[in-house]
């Protein structure tokens, strides 16, 4: 039940994934919520809510081809030389400014992950604006997470205390005017350049550039199906560019975190890396389908910590989950973070045991197990690119440098709470103290 007009507005507090995953295990696990003149539904439920919501159309069956075929495939993603630069960049810059110093692993992983999806994007030459850009995702991620009566109540939308909607128009056009000179510029040298290579994410894109409207069909051959305009590029590289870089992070930042937590799974997963790696390389591309223990730390990571905790959709018309009628246009909310600590899915579900995964029937990344979706499931989780990079940043963190918490800090002290927003990061940045383990030069 809730009040007239604002119907269960009063419990927005609770609308993060813990506050829900506390609802459903006092109301079960379909909750329905008037939220104003909007209704939001919450699932705990796993299988059924996916297979009730999976309704797309042939344009975001066509984006999701050429993201999967073209901007991240797994081997694009393996081919990007920016990549191992700014990996190299970073074991280099860490051997070099370590003397028994801290380090804040958590900037580090953040810089490192943003640096290598700004060159993938806009260019390995195109380094210059990237503080502006930066400066702009931040207003964005801020706005993300504000409250907006108009969202709820669409007929309060003149109530703006806090001028969100003149923020939000300064920063689109912000946005819009940093984007429209990179298009402009790479369609300078397409120009010039009429044999020019593929090279980053806006080359890919410009291939099915149209200066007419979006045309999409179902034909097979993907340059004949779609034709995109100027605005759907700059959603791409925006979704890219908000998607990519602070889930995995946040990602690597935890894996670090739990193993620093973990001293033994962390020798584990070291004694592996000197099996498989040695101490005379450096980890190579090739290595990491012979790094079993590596793998079941990544997955176990973001059973307890995915990347975004709760996976937004929308009704396209009514439907029936499980008996439960859900009008047109409600907003589903599938909680992700409660269905990996689900205790009927999972053996002591709040503790980090990477062993689990090693079981017969191994649950995978991919989306096929409903009870862990970390990146979402079927046919609407997120590309392979993801995953690549999170476990690329980490096997090099771990296998080029000895990690110990600051200050004689035990494990059992370390700060694991996260702060709720579109992502669930640390409340606090893990800093440690780095050793180079490896007999090979770091820089």
């Amino acid at each position: 039940m809730g009040f007239p007009v604002i119907g269960n507005m009063l419990m927005m507090d609770k609308l993060t994934h813990r506050g829900l995953a506390k609802l459903a295990n006092k109301y079960g696990g379909i909750l329905h919520l008037k939220m104003g003149s909007g209704t939001l539904s919450s699932f705990q439920a796993r299988k059924q809510a996916d297979m009730a919501f999976s309704d797309y159309g042939p344009f975001w069956r066509q984006m999701r081809k050429l993201c999967v075929m073209k901007l991240f495939s797994r081997k694009r993603a393996e081919s990007w030389d920016s990549i191992r630069d700014e990996v190299d960049g970073m074991i280099s810059f860490v051997a070099k400014n370590i003397s028994g110093s801290e380090v804040n692993v958590g900037e580090l992983v953040f810089g490192l992950t943003r640096n290598i999806i700004y060159r993938a994007a806009f260019g390995a030459s195109c380094s210059l604006g990237q503080d502006e850009f930066i400066r702009i995702m931040q207003e964005f991620s801020k706005l993300f997470g504000e409250f907006n009566i108009a969202d709820f109540v669409p007929w309060l939308s003149w109530v703006d205390p806090h001028g969100l909607t003149d923020r939000l128009v300064k920063a689109r056009a912000s946005l819009d005017g940093f984007i429209d000179n990179i298009i402009d510029d790479h369609l300078e040298k397409k120009k010039c350049l009429k044999n020019v290579l593929v090279g980053d994410m806006v080359d890919e894109l410009l291939a099915f550039y149209s200066e007419d409207e979006t045309q999409v069909t179902e034909y097979d051959d993907l340059q004949n199906a779609m034709k995109l305009t100027r605005d759907n590029i700059k959603a791409i590289i925006m979704d890219v560019m908000f998607g990519g870089t602070e889930t995995v992070a946040s990602a690597i930042e935890w894996t670090m975190a739990e193993l620093m937590r973990s001293p033994e799974d962390l020798k584990k997963v070291q004694a592996e890396l000197d099996k498989v790696v040695g101490l005379d390389k450096k980890i190579e591309e090739s290595d990491f389908d012979k790094l079993p223990y590596l793998k079941c730390c990544l997955k176990e990571t973001l059973r307890l910590h995915p990347p975004i905790p709760l996976l937004l959709h929308e009704t396209a018309e009514a439907t029936e989950v499980s008996g439960y009628y859900i009008p047109a246009k409600s907003r589903i909310v599938i909680n992700a973070w409660a269905i990996g600590h689900d205790t009927n899915s999972w053996e002591d579900p709040d503790s980090f045991k990477p062993f689990r995964f090693l079981k017969e029937s191994v649950l995978d990344f991919k989306g096929n197990h409903f009870e862990f979706i970390p990146f979402g499931s079927g046919r609407r989780s997120c590309p392979e690119m993801q995953l690549g990079l999170y476990a690329l940043e980490v096997a090099h963190l771990l296998h080029c440098f000895t990690w110990k918490l600051p200050s004689g800090m035990k494990p059992s002290e370390l700060d694991m709470s996260d702060v709720f927003g579109l992502t669930s990061p640390r409340a606090t940045r893990l800093v440690s103290v780095p050793t180079p383990r490896l007999i090979c030069p770091l820089h």
